[in-house]
């Protein structure tokens, strides 16, 4: 008996949100979105009961990662992200032995997926709570007049943030089934958004306004003809003009690369007359993939935490040396994502390292980037059914063909592998790259370039989709055409 027949009774038993049944009206899903949008905020609010706060481990991380630090959504939406990445290893690798077309073999894939989510989601949070520091302990905690031990309010905490994690799983689930987009997208745009509009309208030092309203008021004295002053001024602690234009210029790039594609023309093989443009856009594989890169990036991280958390200044050297909790030398700090300009630019005497252990460092971050992304990407089209050998089926099935080749799956599927995956490499790489620059130069509400690049990219496909639905909406026909029905 193989591992498919023994797993199945506890995998086609795992709790799921019902599909619907027909077709869902497009007020009820912008319905279903808005209410799992408002559920997202109202749980990041609450706060973590035992939980004394400490620093985020995942602070850098949390614009891609989502969720708030000391509330029910600690972990956020790092165990599905990471089980994702186990899921796709090992679904590109042939190891689970699944066909994802067999119905039977799709319900074991998503089983499989959802239980790893809830393992990973238990083994993310019990280094964040027993490890010690991450999430420290109230000195005393009574509940019911029975004051509870330090080892019970760690498990409480546990429970809470287990919990939250279990949630936000079930969340993602409901706005794929029953709303517009993904979970994950939703919770990424969310996060981005309110720390973007934070960064502009803030009142405290680091709002971009405010600042400037300091600046032209004479409260912040800036001259403006000398290096010192337009220094300030470009700087992300001052006028954050690069911060802006590094914004802007990313809203820029990711729309005019979403317009970017190859359209291979489609004929009707019966319908005369019929013809249609099967799109490869530039950005093929979405920038979702990213996520997945980033989040080894923090998985590599949340481990140097967690030994160092242990181990202390004992910890080798070559490992890393932290400092406030933060490695500055060692392989956790050439492995550690460029956040800000304030990492890389020793020329302004806020880094400590030396100018060849800072190069190494971006080096580091853009091979990952770059390569990872190219790797990601790969996989991404290959498990969503987006490369060749499913396009080819799509189109077949569809009663279309490429006009000037036969009618025949084969012939459509290597006229699809000239362009999809040289165009998916390139688009993995090219964001990659994009998310690095951003980052190094700055955006504003430090919402890292990779989380602004994620934001506005699932915005726009938020929107391609929004007008999708409106169009079937308005023609009851089309969701046939769409597969929708």
């Amino acid at each position: 008996m193989g591992w498919k027949e023994a797993a199945e009774p506890v995998l086609t038993r795992m709790p799921a949100v019902q599909r619907p049944e027909g077709h869902v009206p497009f007020k009820r899903k912008l319905a279903w979105t808005a209410g799992i949008l408002v559920l997202y905020f109202f749980l990041t609010n609450v706060a973590l009961l035992g939980s004394a706060g400490g620093d985020d481990m995942l602070g850098e991380f949390r614009a891609i990662l989502a969720g708030e630090h000391g509330s029910l959504l600690q972990v956020g939406i790092g165990p599905i992200v990471t089980a994702s990445i186990v899921m796709q290893l090992l679904g590109g690798a042939n190891l689970l032995g699944l066909n994802t077309d067999d119905p039977r073999d799709q319900i074991l894939y998503q089983g499989l997926q959802k239980l790893l989510v809830i393992v990973m989601t238990a083994l993310t949070a019990l280094p964040m709570v027993f490890a010690g520091g991450f999430l420290p302990t109230v000195p005393a905690l009574s509940i019911g007049g029975m004051t509870l031990g330090t080892f019970e309010i760690q498990l409480l905490i546990f429970l809470q943030v287990f919990i939250g994690g279990i949630l936000i799983l079930y969340m993602d689930e409901v706005v794929s089934k029953w709303g517009i987009g993904s979970g994950i997208g939703l919770f990424i745009i969310a996060g981005v958004s309110q720390r973007l509009v934070a960064g502009f309208i803030s009142l405290s030092g680091d709002g971009f306004f405010y600042s400037w309203y300091q600046i032209i008021t004479g409260q912040i004295n800036v001259d403006i003809f000398t290096s010192d002053g337009l220094f300030f001024l470009l700087s992300h602690n001052g006028g954050q003009i690069i911060a802006l234009f590094t914004t802007v210029l990313i809203f820029s790039v990711v729309v005019y690369a979403e317009s970017v594609r190859v359209e291979i023309p489609l004929s009707h093989a019966r319908v005369k007359g019929a013809r249609g443009r099967f799109p490869v856009k530039l950005i093929y594989a979405s920038v979702l993939p990213m996520i997945l890169v980033r989040a080894v990036q923090a998985n590599i991280q949340f481990m140097g935490q967690i030994i160092y958390s242990q181990m202390g200044d004992s910890m080798p050297a070559v490992l890393g040396t932290y400092v406030d909790d933060q490695p500055v030398g060692g392989f956790f700090y050439y492995t550690a994502p460029i956040y800000s300009p304030e990492d890389w630019m020793w020329w302004t005497g806020e880094v400590t390292q030396e100018a060849w252990q800072v190069m190494i460092r971006v080096s580091v971050d853009l091979t990952f980037m770059i390569v990872g992304g190219a790797i990601f990407a790969i996989f991404w089209v290959e498990t969503t059914n987006m490369g060749p050998q499913a396009t080819a089926r799509q189109i077949q099935n569809s009663g279309m063909q490429i006009p000037g080749f036969r009618q025949n799956v084969g012939v459509i599927e290597k006229v699809m592998e000239r362009y999809i995956p040289q165009v998916t490499v390139i688009g993995g790489a090219l964001v990659g790259l994009l998310a690095v620059m951003a980052n190094m130069l700055g955006t504003i509400g430090a919402v890292t370039g990779t989380g602004l690049l994620l934001a506005v990219s699932i915005t726009y496909k938020l929107y391609e989709e929004i007008a999708e639905e409106q169009m079937m909406e308005m023609h009851p026909m089309m969701r046939q055409m769409f597969g929708k029905e």
